[in-house]
C-alpha cells in the first residue's frame, strides 16, 4: 500500500506538476476574463463584409502626354461595387473611387473596346463593375 501511494504521487511527478501548473494558468485566464466581460482570445470577426454600390463614378482617360487629341468614352459613368468594413466604407466617397481606362501607346482604332480599371481606397475593394468595358471614340488626327 506504501508502494502504490509512492507510485501516484512520484511517478512522473514534474509531468504531473507541469500539468497542474496549466491548469491553474487555464482557470486564471478564464475567470478575469469573465470578471473583465472581454475575450481572451480576441475580437473575431466573423461577418461578413459589407457592400456599397457608388453610382455615376466618371471614367478618367488615362494617355501619353504626346498625344493631344481628346479621347471620347461611352459611357462616360459606369457603376461601381465595393466591399469593406463598414466604417471604412460610411467613410468614402465617389470622389475616392477612380474608373480608368489606359490608351496609352495606342494611336489609331476603330470599335475598340477597353476595360476599365478600378482604384478604390486602402481597406476597400471593388466587386464589380457595370459596364465593365466601354468603347472609346478616337477624334481624326490632325
Amino acid at each position: 500500500m506504501i508502494a502504490f501511494s509512492r507510485n501516484l504521487v512520484f511517478k512522473d511527478f514534474f509531468l504531473k506538476l507541469f500539468s497542474l501548473a496549466l491548469a491553474a494558468l487555464t482557470w486564471f485566464t478564464i475567470r478575469i476574463a469573465i470578471e473583465k466581460e472581454v475575450s481572451p482570445v480576441g475580437p473575431l470577426s466573423l461577418t461578413p463584409p459589407e457592400r456599397r454600390v457608388f453610382a455615376r463614378v466618371p471614367v478618367v482617360v488615362l494617355s501619353s502626354a504626346e498625344d493631344v487629341r481628346s479621347f471620347k468614352v461611352n459611357p462616360q459613368e459606369v457603376e461601381v461595387t465595393v466591399q469593406g468594413d463598414a466604417r471604412t466604407l460610411s467613410t468614402i466617397q465617389t470622389k475616392d473611387i477612380r474608373a480608368l481606362v489606359d490608351l496609352t501607346g495606342i494611336g489609331a482604332a476603330r470599335d475598340l473596346r477597353k476595360r476599365i480599371e478600378v482604384s478604390t481606397p486602402a481597406g476597400v475593394t471593388h466587386e464589380r463593375i457595370d459596364p465593365s468595358e466601354v468603347r472609346v471614340i478616337f477624334p481624326p488626327k490632325s
